[in-house]
């Protein structure tokens, strides 16, 4: 794995260097979790981003990919990974909204298996390709309908959503093992959205609001 992110391991402002000041700031930030940090550190950020923004790829924000779709922020990234692995090791993870697939990246590094969907023919084909050329093998994607999830990969040991849903979809609820987690934006587009932490314990739900976020709204009937 890492072979293959060193042959984008980037100069200037899309160096190492610049990754690891990234990594300070996401510390300074409250981020503690070792392993997410050294996850950012080894990832090429740039690369998931088109080759004009690469310069800003280590910026605490997130950036334009197409189709309407952003990057997320690496703070937001490295906090909903966080949280997924605050309860120890990660088995199986379901990804709703794969995008450029850097936050499939630094999962797969973190966990067994990573399963993403992504609802956007055109980025979809476009990341898996990249993920392909990452020899990122434990990552299995495909085009379809985020609402949905992935029944026959069910359950998961933990669920994150990249895009914002109205409310949280109840299939998805269903696809958590039992004291599976689930991180998760909910409120429209427009509205406040909050980041909440969703635990399943049998056939109840506990859920914890974690912050205020912006994220893409979360397309229904997509498939």
């Amino acid at each position: 794995m890492s072979a293959a992110f060193e042959q984008h391991k980037g100069i200037g402002m899309t160096s190492q260097r610049t990754r690891d000041r990234l990594v300070q700031r996401l510390q300074e930030e409250g981020i503690k979790n070792i392993e997410v940090l050294a996850a950012i550190s080894r990832t090429p950020r740039h690369i998931f981003v088109d080759e004009a923004l690469a310069t800003r790829a280590y910026e605490d924000t997130a950036l334009p990919i197409g189709f309407g779709q952003t990057i997320s922020q690496p703070y937001i990234v490295a906090r909903m990974t966080e949280v997924l692995l605050q309860e120890g090791p990660l088995q199986s993870v379901l990804e709703i909204g794969t995008g450029c697939g850097y936050q499939t990246a630094i999962l797969s590094q973190l966990v067994g298996e990573v399963c993403s969907i992504e609802y956007i023919p055109e980025l979809a084909k476009r990341t898996q390709a990249l993920l392909r050329e990452l020899q990122l093998d434990n990552i299995h994607t495909r085009i379809g309908d985020g609402w949905q999830g992935w029944a026959e990969k069910a359950p998961f040991d933990a669920i994150i959503v990249t895009a914002a849903p109205d409310e949280i979809p109840q299939n998805l609820l269903q696809q958590l093992a039992d004291n599976g987690r689930m991180v998760v934006p909910v409120g429209g587009e427009g509205d406040v959205q909050q980041l909440m932490l969703v635990t399943r314990h049998g056939d109840e739900f506990e859920e914890e609001i974690l912050d205020q976020v912006l994220f893409v709204p979360m397309v229904k009937g997509k498939k």
